[in-house]
């Protein structure tokens, strides 16, 4: 199969979404973004414009034409698409609703993948009639700066795949990890564990958020601290994936009364204005 030059399918326009349509579409790949409806629709297109307006990639590299954005409220609008990137919020049922739609719709020879940080791969694919042309395809949050896709492989993964999407990954500027299908694959497993302990580090009133986070920025030379990165990525979304891998690793990842009190108040984060850290 030789779909380089065809359609990307993003289907799911949040942050995550418009970031990896971001990433496509400076590669110079046509990109087709599914929301649920045109107001969606809409912010989608104007998120990804953002990302557009303030990346230097493209004024640095003069490789070429910036791919055509094309946004649509039907899974229907990826039917010509040769690679489909399922980015919905992390919710099981809702992704493997939407992965069923798109591989009834697209070509046969398609490959569809999913931007989960959590939800095994292997239990997507039980709505799918061709789990060999399916794998994760983990992007980080903020995609445009972040240089690392992690390539999730499911139990009947066919290898061609892996091999394709670590090209497609390529073309697009970044770089690769391949990992077998496993609770929280080992970005999310790594970064949660770290997360939590922090968290509990300041529930417990060891240190302050800003101290413990410059110990890892200054001491361990992590480009940003771990409860900074949990408000970046979402107190709601750690939630969750805590939650999911406490349920599937055990009780090591249960996450803190802190975490759970925070977004109870509504304090998600950067995208709340305020987490651990205020933000603008």
């Amino acid at each position: 199969m030789n779909s380089d030059n065809r359609q990307v399918g993003i289907i799911g326009g949040g942050r995550m979404g418009s970031g990896i349509a971001h990433a496509f579409l400076i590669a110079g790949t046509d990109v087709v973004l599914v929301e649920v409806d045109a107001v969606a629709a809409t912010a989608a297109e104007a998120r990804v414009s953002r990302y557009l307006e303030r990346s230097t990639t493209i004024e640095q590299s003069h490789l070429g034409r910036t791919g055509r954005l094309v946004t649509v409220t039907s899974v229907m609008g990826v039917a010509e698409c040769g690679l489909v990137v399922e980015a919905a919020p992390e919710e099981f049922g809702l992704k493997r609703r939407l992965l069923a739609e798109a591989e009834r719709v697209c070509p046969r020879d398609a490959i569809l993948t999913t931007n989960t940080s959590s939800i095994s791969v292997d239990a997507l694919t039980e709505s799918l009639t061709c789990p060999e042309r399916f794998a994760g395809l983990h992007f980080f949050n903020p995609v445009p700066v972040s240089e690392l896709v992690e390539i999730v492989v499911g139990s009947r993964t066919a290898p061609w795949v892996v091999g394709y999407l670590q090209s497609t990954v390529a073309r697009i500027g970044k770089q690769t990890i391949v990992v077998r299908d496993s609770p929280g694959f080992a970005s999310s497993r790594l970064g949660v564990a770290l997360a939590l302990e922090a968290m509990l580090m300041v529930e417990e009133g060891i240190a302050s958020p800003a101290d413990i986070d410059r110990a890892m920025t200054l001491g361990y030379r992590h480009s940003t601290g771990p409860l900074a990165t949990s408000d970046l990525v979402g107190l709601d979304v750690r939630l969750g994936i805590a939650e999911y891998l406490a349920s599937t690793l055990g009780s090591r990842f249960q996450p803190p009364k802190i975490l759970k009190q925070l977004v109870v108040e509504g304090r998600l984060g950067r995208k709340s204005g305020r987490g651990f850290f205020e933000w603008e």
